[in-house]
C-alpha cells in the first residue's frame, strides 16, 4: 500500500510538472516553482527550500535526515536561514546540523518541554517581521492553536505560504499541550484569509506535503473556519474517537470533519 501510494504521488506530480531533483534513503526533493523545493522525508514528514537572490531559506527542518545541512547545499549554495514554523520534534527534529534558527518566542515551553538536544542559538521572529532574502521578502505570522508560536511564512512575490501544522494538512490537531482555546484557533484562521486576500495568496502548502501532493487554497481554510466555529457553539457535524494518542496529547481526543477539513481536539479543553 505505501509504493502504491507513493507511485499516486509521484505520477500525480508529474502530470503537474514538477521535476524530483534529489533523493537519498531519506527524503527526496521536488521543485514547484522557480526558487522553490519541497523536501518530503520517509516519515512524511516536510521541509521547504526557498531561494532569493542574495539568501535561501530553510522552512522546518524535519527529523531522521542525516547530513541535512550538506543535502540543503545541494539544492543551494547561498548564505542559509533556518525557520521553524513550531517547534514540535517532526518540524525541529534536526536542528543540531544548524547553529542558528529562527522561531517564535510562543513555543519556548516546548523547547523545555521535549527536550531536543541543541547547543546553537535560537534567535526569535515576531509577527510582521520580514526576512529578506534579495529581490524576495518573507513575512512572519504569527498563527497560534496548533502550538503557542505556531507561525506561517507569507511569499507574497509568488503568492504563497508555508504553514507547518498551524492549519493542519487536511486535519489540524488541537489536542496537544499547551493547549489553545477554539477562539485563539477561530482568530487564526479569520487572520490568515485576510492576509490572503490582501497579499494575494493562493497557496497554502502545508507542514505535511507528502499526504496531499498540492498547495490547499482559501477554500480549505473556509471549512477550518467553519468547523472550529461549529465546534465552539456545537453545531459542528458528530465528532468521533480519534485513534492516535501522543505523549504530549489528550488520552481521549476525538475528530470532527467538514468539507476538507478535519480537527482533533480535546473536549475537556476545547473552550
Amino acid at each position: 500500500m505505501k509504493n502504491l501510494i507513493l507511485f499516486i504521488g509521484v505520477l500525480f506530480c508529474s502530470q503537474l510538472g514538477y521535476s524530483q531533483v534529489y533523493s537519498n534513503n531519506d527524503l527526496s526533493i521536488t521543485q514547484l516553482d522557480k526558487g522553490t523545493w519541497v523536501v518530503e522525508t520517509s516519515d512524511n514528514t516536510t521541509m521547504y527550500i526557498i531561494e532569493g537572490d542574495k539568501k535561501a531559506m530553510l522552512i522546518d527542518v524535519g527529523t531522521k535526515c542525516k547530513d541535512l545541512d550538506k543535502v540543503v547545499k545541494k539544492i543551494t549554495d547561498k548564505p542559509l536561514e533556518v525557520v521553524l514554523t513550531h517547534f514540535h520534534p517532526d518540524h525541529a527534529g534536526n536542528i543540531a546540523y544548524f547553529d542558528t534558527v529562527y522561531m517564535h518566542e510562543g513555543d519556548t515551553a516546548l523547547i523545555r518541554m521535549l527536550k531536543i538536544p541543541y547547543t546553537g542559538e535560537i534567535d526569535y521572529v515576531s509577527d510582521g517581521d520580514e526576512i529578506d532574502l534579495g529581490n524576495r521578502k518573507i513575512e512572519v505570522m504569527h498563527t497560534p492553536g496548533h502550538t503557542p508560536g505556531s507561525i506561517v511564512l507569507l511569499d507574497a512575490k509568488t503568492s504563497s505560504c508555508f504553514t507547518g501544522d498551524a492549519f493542519g494538512s487536511g486535519q489540524v490537531w488541537l489536542q496537544l499541550e499547551p493547549y489553545s482555546s477554539i477562539d485563539t484557533y477561530i482568530r487564526s484562521c479569520k487572520i490568515m484569509q485576510a492576509k490572503m486576500n490582501s497579499e494575494g495568496i493562493t497557496k497554502i502548502y502545508c507542514g505535511h506535503y507528502p499526504y496531499v501532493k498540492t498547495a490547499f487554497d482559501k477554500s480549505y481554510l473556509i471549512d477550518m473556519q467553519n468547523l472550529a466555529e461549529g465546534l465552539k457553539n456545537d453545531t459542528a457535524p458528530e465528532a468521533r474517537p480519534y485513534e492516535v494518542k501522543v505523549s504530549i496529547g489528550s488520552q481521549n481526543p476525538m475528530i470532527a470533519t467538514l468539507g476538507q477539513a478535519s480537527i482533533v481536539f480535546d473536549p475537556e479543553h476545547l473552550k
